[in-house]
């Protein structure tokens, strides 16, 4: 659930990425949602390395790979 969780909010991230560079062309600096779309990513980009960082020092997810003793 966990997982699923992120990859959700990384598809969040690439859909605002990429309607902010569909507004970039389409609207020619006519109006704000460019700026909008690449505000509501990077938002959505703290929020989840946030959660990250909180969930990994609660204990509810735990890194594993290289360097980590076992």
């Amino acid at each position: 659930m966990k997982t699923l969780l992120i990859i959700a909010v990384l598809i969040l991230i690439l859909w605002n990425l990429g309607a902010g560079l569909y507004y970039m062309l389409v609207d020619k600096g006519e109006s704000k949602r460019t700026v909008n779309a690449l505000t509501r990513r990077i938002a959505l980009s703290v929020a989840l390395i946030l959660g990250v960082v909180i969930a990994a020092k609660m204990g509810w997810i735990d890194f594993h790979g290289i360097g980590r003793k076992p």
